[in-house]
């Protein structure tokens, strides 16, 4: 059974009333306090103005923003959030300095009707991650009805992603969350076949689970990134200076051998003397990895082959990069995947980018429009991708049968 959403709500339950929404609005930002990066922000704005749309009187926004450590922390304030939001939308955005409590319940009691209301941090208060009982009950008087659209803190048990939900009612996903749910699910359910996934980035013990979810499901599992240096020390490859978990090779020894052919690995790597060393970077085979040497990048007949399965795909999900794509030249593998998935995309495959350094990479490629559907959550992505219920996502109202 699926979850409500803004669409299930009734005029009766929207008009003239506060949303309280959870948003995602944990955004990079510079030195001087500027959001660098608004992709979140941008990506809430549809529910914001679905919302108005209906009727809704006033929008009470509620965000984490970083890890502050014991209480608030000016550094980690969401009052530059809140005049970025301001450039992004012709509604009045106003900043409240409390999160709970009497001053903050009377901010959005009396705020203009039409007006867009961003409480402080919530990781300031220092029950939100314990999930406190009392604080979420708090949080649920400031607004008449709960939307939860901060997919990328799904997997979050907090008091504002999943406790709320349990005290304001209706709780119903916005447009971003069911998107989110509806490709990625979709894409686990029902793919259209040859169904191909992506993995990549630094460790095999953060994907471990992910890898076992989707080898039944998957047509090919294609690894990149270093975690591909522990599977070539589990087939017997030298992996000279590469970064090497240990204590999982024994593990994918296990996986190489249940996997078959399923499990495809990168059959060469562009290796360096070390990661700032880009002018000595060279290819070699697999099996040719200098003692002192380490792998940073998917090598070119990697590239060909990756893209080659990917154009051929129907539906194609990636999740982490190919290579140290933040340091040329070891960015070349995971612009590899990334061009051939735009590709598979004009082709009409349907291809979702799971959040995380692989969104990053799209994005700063330009490539992100080119892709079916570009993730905004990178550990919520990979949870759900191995199966796990999403506590933020559980917690909301089932549709009527």
């Amino acid at each position: 059974m699926g979850k409500r959403t803004i669409n299930d709500l009734t005029d009766a339950e929207v008009r003239g009333r506060r949303a309280l929404v959870r948003v995602d609005f944990n955004v990079p930002m510079d030195d001087r306090g500027a959001v660098t990066d608004d992709t979140r922000m941008r990506a809430a704005l549809p529910t914001l103005d679905a919302l108005f749309a209906r009727g809704a009187r006033t929008l009470v926004l509620l965000s984490h923003l970083g890890r502050p450590k014991g209480g608030p922390d000016p550094r980690y304030s969401l009052a530059p959030v809140a005049r970025h939001l301001a450039t992004l939308t012709t509604r009045p955005v106003r900043f409240v300095a409390s999160t709970v409590g009497r001053e903050a319940v009377e901010a959005t009691t009396t705020a203009a009707p039409g007006t867009i209301l961003l409480m402080e941090n919530t990781r300031f208060l220092t029950g939100e991650e314990k999930n406190d009982g009392a604080l979420a009950a708090q949080m649920a008087e400031l607004g008449d009805f709960y939307v939860n659209d901060a997919f990328g803190t799904a997997h979050r048990a907090h008091a504002s992603t999943e406790g709320v939900a349990h005290h304001l009612h209706p709780a119903v996903a916005g447009l971003l969350m069911d998107t989110e749910l509806r490709f990625l699910g979709d894409a686990l359910a029902h793919p259209e076949r040859p169904f191909i996934a992506i993995l990549g980035g630094a460790k095999i013990s953060g994907t471990i689970d992910v890898i076992d979810a989707l080898l039944p499901k998957v047509d090919a599992l294609l690894i990149g990134g270093a975690m591909a240096c522990t599977f070539f020390r589990a087939i017997g490859l030298e992996t000279g200076t590469s970064l090497v978990e240990p204590d999982r090779i024994d593990m994918a020894k296990a996986l190489v051998s249940r996997a078959g052919d399923t499990l495809v690995l990168p059959n060469d790597a562009v290796v360096a003397p070390s990661l700032d060393a880009g002018r000595e970077a060279h290819a070699v085979a697999r099996d040719a990895i200098g003692a002192s040497e380490a792998m940073f990048d998917v090598g070119p007949r990697t590239c060909g082959a990756f893209a080659q399965r990917i154009i051929g795909a129907r539906t194609v999900v990636w999740n982490g990069p190919m290579g140290v794509f933040e340091t040329p030249p070891f960015d070349r593998g995971t612009r590899a995947v990334a061009e051939a998935m735009a590709r598979a995309t004009a082709a009409g495959a349907t291809t979702i980018v799971g959040g995380g350094d692989s969104a990053a990479a799209v994005d700063g490629m330009h490539l992100a429009s080119r892709m079916t559907h570009v993730s905004t959550g990178g550990g919520a992505s990979l949870e759900f991708l191995e199966g796990k219920v999403l506590p933020g996502v559980a917690a909301l109202d089932d549709q009527s049968t």
